[in-house]
């Protein structure tokens, strides 16, 4: 491999920003945001703040570098039916679909497109030339076009951050992994889920088996070669 060389364990990845596209996962006010369906769900934010602050650096820089963003949006139709039949796992599992049945006020609320919880957040606006690829389930290449919109454009490098760390983030980057995709995580611009050993698990899962872990300072230094 050939590019801009990244400082990332187990061993520095060398990305071409051509050939590499910044994934940004579920940055909307579900996942980010206080009253959002992560809050009412009754995960700790904490950390969310200066996750959101690198990603945006890393948009930045990935803009700057010529490297092209795409944003992921987690969520369903206002009625439901896309988040799965009767005999859908994902209907159990669910952390939205188990607090609308819990609160019922809330149905129709959670992750509906078109409303605040399923929009992105203020400060990571998506701005012309970004791709926004909707996703149904945990992994955003189940069900979607990315990776014919990733292909298309010759992109062989996936850089991960967003929410959660545990789940969609790692989620889709497996499945990248096994689509031959280099895939680097950026660490402090990721939020994980549930206590630290989670996060302490992907991290090691990633490092070890699926790809490459980095920072966000590393990663921008690298692309735009300040």
């Amino acid at each position: 491999m050939s590019g801009k060389t990244i400082k990332s364990e187990p061993e520095n990845v060398h990305f071409a920003p051509e050939e590499t596209a910044l994934i940004v996962v579920d940055m909307q006010n579900g996942y980010a945001s206080k009253g959002g369906y992560v809050d009412l769900a009754g995960f700790d934010l904490t950390g969310a703040r200066s996750c959101i602050e690198n990603i945006g650096a890393a948009v930045a820089a990935s803009r700057a570098a010529g490297v092209q963003v795409v944003f992921l949006q987690n969520g369903w139709d206002a009625g439901y039916a896309e988040a799965g039949g009767k005999a859908s796992p994902n209907l159990t599992k669910s952390n939205a679909m188990k607090t609308m049945r819990r609160q019922p006020e809330l149905w129709g609320k959670l992750l509906s497109k078109g409303g605040w919880d399923y929009d992105i957040i203020d400060e990571l606006e998506p701005q012309e030339g970004d791709l926004l690829v909707p996703k149904p389930r945990y992994s955003a290449f189940f069900n979607t076009w990315l990776d014919s919109a990733l292909r298309s454009r010759g992109i062989r490098n996936l850089v991960f951050c967003g929410i959660a760390t545990n789940v969609c983030v790692e989620s889709t980057l497996r499945d990248g992994f096994h689509l031959e995709y280099h895939c680097l995580m950026l660490d402090d611009a990721t939020h994980h889920l549930g206590p630290q050993f989670v996060r302490d698990a992907s991290v090691y899962n990633v490092k070890t088996f699926f790809g490459w872990v980095g920072e966000t300072a590393d990663y921008c230094t690298a692309m735009t070669g300040g």
